[in-house]
């Protein structure tokens, strides 16, 4: 063996000591990871979308879970192209999604999404992506309540549930109305018992008319008809942080966050100017960079997130999605109306999951 490969070897091998004595605490691995992956000069959230024959990661026409809002192909999408691609970071490779080897490493442990549609979206891809390993072990599938869905995988002791929850913080029926109680998280009772939790909210934020399910918006001060909209998100966020910081053990619980997930109505954001839904795009945006910038939200979201002691990985899936114009239903779905704000599945949240395992491992 010349000197240079025994050299690395013994640096392959001084690593992987290392891991092997990676504390248990989420905190401490957290920790390591950010420090190695800055040593190496890798972020797994920059790069560019490459065209890969191998993909998608799972046959959609096999899985029983995908909502009609989600099962483009179903609906008549003829253009497969959108499915072929993979996300390349910069500097380094991540591995590609194995479920079984998914299952193994949480054998007993309970996964739960929690937030907006957008969450949905994210955990019907997961449960597909592990049903494509897995298809033909012991599956059962649960609704609890109106709230909360659960997919067990029994042969592993994994569930992987969703739990509805749009703002993270309540909405109170009182005698003036529904009430979107700012300073308010009583769910987190049900939520610190998971041992992974996947959190995201947006979406709902701006809802008005017929679609605001809330009639007054409360922090600390008497109920209000209305507020600024971003200080309602800040001030729920950050209410959800504190929780966090109050309430999570972190050597029981991993907590991930979303990030803001994009939509695609106006082409003036990726030089398309004219452009008003993404019925017509095909392909992903080239390069690394998203001619639109970085959503308000998602400032909001890093301020905060920054402010929190205790461990939280950001899922930073909002500049890679928001090159992937290509990856909606638009008009394939189930309701046959336009949408630029989901995602196709099997598609671009299967990256999502993708990044999520290599955090995870």
């Amino acid at each position: 063996m010349q000197k240079g490969s025994r050299n690395c070897l013994f640096v392959l091998l001084a690593m992987s000591m290392e891991f092997v004595t990676l504390a248990s605490n989420f905190g401490n691995q957290l920790l390591k990871y950010r420090k190695i992956a800055k040593q190496n000069g890798c972020n797994i959230f920059e790069g560019s979308w490459v065209y890969d024959e191998s993909y998608p990661l799972f046959d959609s026409s096999t899985c029983p879970f995908i909502r009609k809002e989600f099962d483009c192909l179903k609906y008549g999408r003829h253009d497969h192209q959108y499915l072929k691609y993979r996300w390349q970071p910069k500097q380094c490779d991540i591995p590609r999604f194995d479920g079984r080897d998914f299952l193994r490493r949480l054998r007993g442990k309970k996964i739960m999404f929690i937030g907006d549609s957008e969450s949905l979206n994210h955990w019907q891809s997961l449960i597909c992506l592990l049903h494509a390993a897995v298809p033909h072990s012991n599956i059962v599938q649960e609704t609890n309540n109106s709230t909360t869905s659960t997919v067990i995988f029994k042969d592993f002791g994994v569930s992987v549930s969703i739990f509805n929850s749009p703002y993270l913080v309540d909405i109170e029926n009182e005698p003036i109305g529904r009430v979107l109680k700012l300073n308010s998280l009583k769910n987190g009772q049900t939520w610190k018992q998971i041992d992974v939790l996947i959190f995201n909210t947006w979406l709902w934020w701006y809802r008005r008319g017929i679609k605001q399910p809330w009639d007054y918006v409360q922090d600390d001060q008497q109920p209000l008809k209305d507020i600024d909209r971003m200080v309602a998100f800040r001030k729920g966020l950050t209410t959800w942080a504190k929780w966090v910081d109050s309430d999570v053990d972190p050597i029981k619980t991993k907590v991930f966050f979303q990030g803001i997930s994009p939509s695609h109505y106006n082409g003036m954001e990726w030089k398309e100017p004219g452009v008003r839904n993404c019925s017509l795009e095909k392909i992903p945006l080239r390069g690394s960079t998203y001619p639109g910038g970085m959503p308000l939200a998602s400032t909001v979201l890093n301020d905060v997130l920054s402010r929190i002691s205790e461990p939280v990985f950001l899922l930073n899936i909002t500049t890679l999605s928001q090159l992937r114009k290509d990856g909606h239903p638009s008009m394939y779905n189930g309701f046959r109306g336009m949408d630029c704000t989901h995602w196709c599945i099997a598609g671009v949240p299967d990256i999502w999951n993708q990044l999520l395992y290599t955090a995870l491992i």
